[in-house]
């Protein structure tokens, strides 16, 4: 639940109908795209933070750095995100954690 001005809830409702999306379908388009990491999502937030002034530079930039480490490290190992889960799984179930 969050709160906005009347005026952008109108214009919310105007565009998902003009996309031909429910309000419900782009809350869960943009929340799958926030929590998977998705590069273009994560852009813009960080544009926002910039330009609202949510977050101080200082921990901007460590959340880049450590994005790019995550990057690095993804391509040092040739590892992609359901691998590092199959990982963990081999793992729990050889240690029967």
């Amino acid at each position: 639940m969050f709160y906005d001005s009347e005026e952008n809830q109108v214009k919310l409702k105007i565009r998902c109908g003009f996309d031909g999306l429910t309000q419900s379908q782009f809350f869960r388009m943009m929340i799958a795209g926030y929590v998977e990491n998705d590069e273009l999502v994560l852009a813009y937030i960080k544009e926002c933070k910039e330009k609202y002034g949510v977050q101080g530079q200082q921990k901007r930039n460590k959340i880049d750095q450590l994005q790019k480490d995550k990057k690095n490290t993804e391509k040092k190992f040739s590892l992609k995100q359901n691998e590092i889960e199959n990982i963990f799984d081999i793992i729990e179930t050889e240690t029967n954690l």
